[in-house]
């Protein structure tokens, strides 16, 4: 299902005795976006001072998602109250001499600009905030919000699976009556058909013979066209669809088996068909089932 959750969290905020250090008043942000997908897919997108965390966020995403194309995103961000440090005299005459040897043996070296002498140069300087231990309660709570997310969207997934099922019963309802009124026809026609043929062989053939014959076509006939397992097993896999959405938890693959199960019933209600009606119903069936399949595929 698709989601989406952002949190922050302000990392080495400094105490008021002690003078900022460089580097370690950031923001941390963490964003996780899903998306639909029958499988899930994780990605993450993270600075390389956190890449270490990596196994433990795909742990804890894999112990609460089951489906979806889930993207988490981390970084930093500058603080505006943050004020720049000077790097030490040390560190900035250990530069300068680096730079005389480089440039020494590589008279085309470009010189450092302020830039590069404020990176290098502050870069020795540790934060005092341990990142990678405060990332993964940042991570559970975004994924609270994610999953929150997600069970709204659940629950409107779970009334448009109801209507669907309950357009279903309505057309199997419409069905059921159908077969009998068809099986009578039919018998009358091959009734017909063969008192049609009696009155061409003058008497050759006994009546009771020709109807007799007639009817067990009909027979037949009415064994070919029953739909009524169909219809049974099709109340049958509502009825259980309707049980797992009231249920709840895990029954994303339930619910595709189920509907694969519908649309097997629908196919060989048309397969069966012989009047126009009953492939209107098989057709607008599939249609309904069709419909249900692609959401169904992005419930866990």
């Amino acid at each position: 299902m698709t989601g989406y959750a952002s949190v922050q969290q302000s990392l080495g905020a400094a105490e008021p005795e002690t003078p900022p250090r460089s580097g370690a008043a950031r923001v941390l942000g963490l964003e996780i976006r899903s998306v639909n997908s029958r499988f899930l897919d994780l990605t993450f997108r993270l600075p390389e001072e956190l890449r270490q965390a990596e196994p433990a966020l795909r742990s804890l995403l894999t112990a609460r998602l089951k489906r979806g194309k889930v993207e988490v995103r981390v970084n930093f961000e500058s603080d505006q109250a943050a004020s720049l440090q000077e790097p030490p005299v040390r560190v900035l005459q250990r530069l300068g001499a680096l730079q005389d040897t480089v440039r020494t043996w590589l008279p085309q070296a470009a010189p450092l600009s302020v830039a590069d002498v404020l990176r290098l140069g502050l870069g020795h300087q540790g934060s005092a905030v341990d990142w990678g231990a405060e990332l993964p309660p940042l991570a559970e709570q975004a994924l609270e919000a994610l999953l929150a997310a997600r069970a709204r969207e659940g629950k409107r997934l779970a009334e448009m699976l109801r209507d669907r099922v309950a357009q279903l019963r309505t057309l199997a309802a419409q069905a059921g009556p159908l077969v009998p009124q068809l099986v009578e026809q039919q018998r009358q026609r091959f009734l017909e058909r063969w008192a049609e043929a009696m009155a061409l062989t003058d008497g050759a053939t006994l009546p009771e013979a020709a109807r007799d014959r007639a009817l067990t076509e009909a027979t037949a006939f009415a064994i070919r066209i029953d739909v009524a397992e169909e219809l049974t097993r099709l109340a049958s896999h509502l009825d259980e669809i309707e049980r797992l959405l009231g249920k709840g938890g895990e029954i994303g693959k339930r619910l595709d088996f189920l509907i694969q199960e519908l649309h097997r019933e629908a196919n060989t209600l048309g397969s069966k068909s012989a009047a126009m009606e009953l492939t209107r119903i098989s057709v607008d069936m599939k249609v309904l089932i069709e419909q249900m399949r692609e959401q169904v595929q992005n419930i866990e």
